[in-house]
C-alpha cells in the first residue's frame, strides 16, 4: 500500500529524539509522503528546515486559530503569512530558497487554520477575522484550505457557504455525523480529514463513514495526538496512518488497498503532488 499522511506535526519537539527512525517505520508501514500544517511563527521555522531536508516531506503556510486566541501578535503574524506566501509561490520574484525571505520552494497549501472556540469564546471575531484572511488568500493562489474545527461547527460552516465555489480544500480532523458530511458535500470543492478518532468506540465515524464515499476522505494522522486504537493516550506518529486506512476498509466492506489507493490519489489531486 502507498499512503499519503496529509496532516503531521512530526516537525515538532515531540519527536526530536527519534524523527529519523519514526520516518523509518512510516516509510517501512508504506506512508510515502507527509504533508506539515503550519501552527505559527514559535514553529515554522522547524518545518521549513524539515520541508527542505527531505523530499516527501510538504509544507503548509497559515497561522492556527489557537494561536490568535492567546497571541497579542496575531495580526502581525498573519501579515507574516501573506508575506511567506508572495516570496514563496510567486517565484518571480526571486530569493534564495532557504532563507528567511523564501524559506521553502512553495507552500502546497493554507493551513492549519479554521475556528477553535472550545478553550475559549473570547477571541470569536479576532478568529473568525483571521480565517476570512486566510480563506481569502487561499483564493487568491489557488491553493488548498486545511481546516481545523472544533465546537465551531455551525459558524465554520456558515462561512465557508459564503465562498461556495471559491474555496476548496480539507476539513481536517473530521468526527462528525453524516449530516454534517451533507453539508460540507453541498460547499463543492471539500474533503474530509480522517484520522485515529475512526478507532474510536464511541465515535459518531462508526456510523458515517459507512455512508461517505472514499472519494470525499483523505488519511491524516494528526501525530503526535490522536493516536488510533491500539496507541490511544500514547504519542501518535506517522506509521499508524495504517490502522486508521483497515478501520475504513472494515467500516467500508472493502479492502485496506482501496482505501489506499483513493485517499492517496484524492490527497495528491488536492495538494497538486506527483504520483
Amino acid at each position: 500500500m502507498k499512503l499519503i499522511d496529509t496532516h503531521t506535526h512530526i516537525y515538532g519537539p515531540e519527536f526530536d529524539e527519534d524523527r529519523n527512525e519514526a520516518f523509518e517505520r512510516a516509510r517501512e508501514a508504506g506512508v510515502e509522503a507527509f504533508i506539515f500544517p503550519a501552527i505559527d511563527h514559535e514553529t515554522n521555522q522547524a518545518q521549513f528546515a524539515l520541508t527542505r531536508e527531505r523530499e516527501d516531506c510538504f509544507s503548509l503556510i497559515g497561522l492556527h486559530p489557537t494561536s490568535v486566541n492567546d497571541n497579542p501578535r496575531w495580526r502581525e503574524e498573519l501579515e507574516e503569512v501573506e508575506r511567506l506566501l508572495a516570496a514563496c509561490n510567486r517565484p518571480s520574484e526571486g530569493g534564495v530558497v532557504g532563507t528567511p525571505e523564501r524559506p521553502v520552494e512553495r507552500f502546497y497549501g493554507v493551513g492549519e487554520v479554521g475556528l477553535d472556540f472550545y478553550w475559549s469564546s473570547d477571541f470569536v471575531a479576532e478568529q473568525e477575522e483571521a480565517f476570512r484572511r486566510q480563506v481569502e488568500l487561499s483564493v487568491e493562489y489557488d491553493l488548498p484550505l486545511v481546516i481545523h474545527t472544533r465546537s465551531a461547527w455551525e459558524r465554520m460552516l456558515t462561512i465557508l457557504e459564503e465562498y461556495k465555489g471559491r474555496a476548496r480544500g480539507i476539513l481536517h480532523a473530521f468526527g462528525e455525523s453524516v449530516e454534517v458530511w451533507e453539508r460540507i458535500e453541498r460547499l463543492g470543492g471539500f474533503k474530509i480529514g480522517i484520522g485515529g478518532v475512526v478507532t474510536y468506540k464511541k465515535s459518531p465515524l462508526l456510523e458515517s463513514v459507512p455512508r461517505i464515499p472514499l472519494e470525499a476522505m483523505v488519511l491524516e494522522t494528526d501525530s503526535p495526538y490522536l493516536s488510533p486504537v491500539p496507541f490511544r493516550g500514547k504519542r501518535n506518529e506517522p506509521k499508524n496512518l495504517v490502522y486508521i486506512c483497515e478501520q475504513i476498509a472494515r467500516l467500508k466492506g472493502c479492502s485496506p488497498e482501496e482505501v489506499a489507493e483513493v485517499t492517496s490519489r484524492n490527497a495528491r489531486q488536492i495538494f497538486g503532488l506527483n504520483g
